[in-house]
């Protein structure tokens, strides 16, 4: 039985910013999601589920805007319906609503946080502004602060864009200063928009903030991109569903209760179902999400085929594709030939019951 990830979206695409970069804005506004829609989603998804531990994932739009006693009755729904299951859950947010009673909540039930972030202020507020168009970075950082005062479980998410690709050593080592070591960069990729990074600009810049982390941060730093690329060297699928050989049963949840196959693919030829009319298991093994799933991999080229890093991409997330081609394809190659040598060494270490941790030390010994 496959299980699947779900990313709930409760208060649909409403959002206190107004991102000049993001895709979400444009889709049609629905109600906040009801209690009946909430219940059912709690009862299916941990049906849904062949294993012990669940994995709930809350996003928006800005979930907070539910306001947390919805959260609160999240928790209660869960509790009353795990059959002994252990459930978690994460909770993305760009962080301006925080407050102590958010923290308290997070802290309590034990939510991992991640926060949106993308460097220090003058790379964050280019993009990153509210509705009255006004800068948010210092509301960020507040709210980072906040976590950390209360011991919560957070992350940041950094999407890299035309601008702050320009500066990786500068925005890494601003990121790493910030009370977690738990970092996701997430490149821009849209259609027509000039901010959009290249796959030069992100090939550079993955590599230059490889080249600070291998020497000075391994097991200190967990850049989600190296971890996962390390993983794959060892044998195990990539922990990215962008890089994974196949897409499908990571749905995206509007509010209404209706089902998509993804969160980049909201669209009405990509809606699987709703929850109020077909169950999450059933949705999840049907035909239309199978067909979605293998369709990353029968839909590479040639050239994916043949290229020597394809373990390590898969020809990248389908929505990056154009003529069948990832844009940042260039950028991913060069990444990984990159820092192939210095995944083999770790990879080693490994193997030998040793910490990768030590190739900090061998790169010092031999400057």
């Amino acid at each position: 039985m496959t299980g699947c990830h779900v990313m709930a979206k409760p208060a649909s695409s409403r959002c206190n910013l107004n991102c000049r970069y993001c895709f979400y804005l444009d889709k049609p506004e629905q109600p906040q999601m009801d209690d009946a829609t909430l219940e059912a989603y709690v009862i299916q998804h941990i049906a849904a589920q062949p294993g012990d531990d669940v994995q709930f994932a809350w996003q928006g739009g800005e979930p907070t805007l539910c306001g947390i006693d919805f959260f609160r009755r999240v928790v209660a729904l869960q509790q009353r319906y795990a059959c002994g299951k252990r459930i978690h859950n994460a909770f993305q947010t760009n962080g301006i609503l925080l407050n102590d009673k958010w923290c308290h909540f997070f802290r309590d039930n034990d939510w991992l946080v991640g926060i949106s972030l993308d460097g220090p202020a003058e790379m964050h507020d280019m993009y990153r502004i509210n509705r009255q168009g006004n800068p948010t970075h210092d509301k960020v950082i507040a709210a980072i602060e906040r976590l950390v005062k209360y011991q919560v479980s957070f992350n940041l998410l950094t999407v890299v864009n035309q601008k702050n690709s320009q500066q990786p050593e500068q925005m890494y080592r601003y990121l790493r200063t910030l009370g977690t070591p738990f970092l996701q960069f997430i490149p821009l990729v849209e259609r027509d928009n000039p901010d959009s990074v290249t796959d030069r600009q992100w090939g550079e810049f993955l590599k230059a903030v490889f080249d600070l982390w291998v020497r000075e941060d391994i097991g200190r730093v967990f850049v989600q991109l190296f971890d996962s690329t390390l993983g794959v060297w060892s044998g195990h699928p990539s922990q990215m569903c962008s890089l994974a050989e196949r897409c499908g049963h990571a749905f995206a949840l509007e509010a209404n209760g209706d089902l998509y196959q993804c969160d980049h693919y909201v669209d009405p030829q990509y809606l699987l179902g709703n929850i109020h009319q077909t169950p999450l298991s059933a949705l999840n093994h049907s035909n239309a999400a199978h067909e979605f799933g293998e369709n990353k991999l029968t839909t590479l080229t040639d050239e994916c085929r043949q290229c020597t890093v394809r373990r390590l991409c898969n020809g990248d997330c389908p929505k990056h594709r154009l003529n069948g081609k990832s844009v940042l394809c260039a950028g991913y190659r060069d990444f990984f030939r990159y820092s192939a040598p210095y995944m083999r060494v770790m990879c080693d270490l490994i193997n030998h019951h040793r910490s990768p941790v030590e190739l900090m030390s061998l790169l010092q010994q031999s400057r």
